[in-house]
């Protein structure tokens, strides 16, 4: 029996609009944030999908991305699972900072490093292995099972516990996953063998 996984980055936040390191910030969509939300409810409603439990994180921007999604659908009342496991990656000192001041600061090598590496952390914060370990013992506790009972599970959540959980499904090194761009209001969507295995996997873009 196959299951349906349907992992979703939150809208455009309002500190992604100011080019701010948002983390666990809590800040909310903008506009076209909220755009972006109907608009993947709207490409998953043309799927005919209906799903079965939802997940989410701690952080308004993914909530709200969450409930729009299903207000769509038709299942504005569905059962929703909020935990901080599924929390974007937490920055640290550079949380609330201006992405171009934060260069200014500790010079642009040092803070892409702190972006782009796997497992360097910045001061105070996580790095991306960091917001696996919780992203990913989370997902096969809570959220796999479901999806492997045949259910169909939407988790909106962040781009770095996204990026966590997309490094596992899709078998990816540290290397090839912080590369990886997930565009905001795109759905990815899985279908899971009853092994666990990735039997197919599609975005909806454009």
């Amino acid at each position: 029996m196959s299951g349906t996984l349907v992992l979703v980055r939150h809208g455009q936040s309002e500190w992604n609009l100011k080019n701010l390191f948002t983390g666990w910030r809590d800040v909310g969509l903008t506009e076209q944030g909220t755009a972006e939300a109907l608009a993947a409810g709207e490409k998953l409603k043309a799927r005919g999908l209906k799903f079965d439990i939802a997940y989410t994180s701690a952080l308004q921007r993914a909530q709200k991305t969450c409930q729009l999604i299903l207000d769509v659908v038709g299942q504005g009342d569905l059962k929703t699972i909020r935990d901080q496991a599924l929390n974007e990656r937490d920055y640290g000192d550079l949380s609330g900072l201006n992405k171009d001041d934060a260069r200014k600061k500790w010079g642009e090598e040092q803070v892409h490093i702190w972006r782009r590496s796997y497992d360097i952390a910045p001061p105070g914060g996580e790095s991306l292995k960091d917001t696996g370990a919780r992203v990913w013992p989370y997902y096969l506790h809570e959220v796999q099972p479901h999806v492997l009972r045949g259910e169909t599970v939407l988790v909106a959540a962040h781009g770095n516990s996204l990026r966590a959980l997309i490094m596992a499904l899709d078998g990816k090194s540290g290397e090839e996953i912080v590369k990886l761009e997930l565009g905001t209001g795109v759905p990815v969507i899985y279908k899971l063998n009853a092994d666990s295995t990735v039997a197919k996997k599609e975005v909806l873009e454009g």
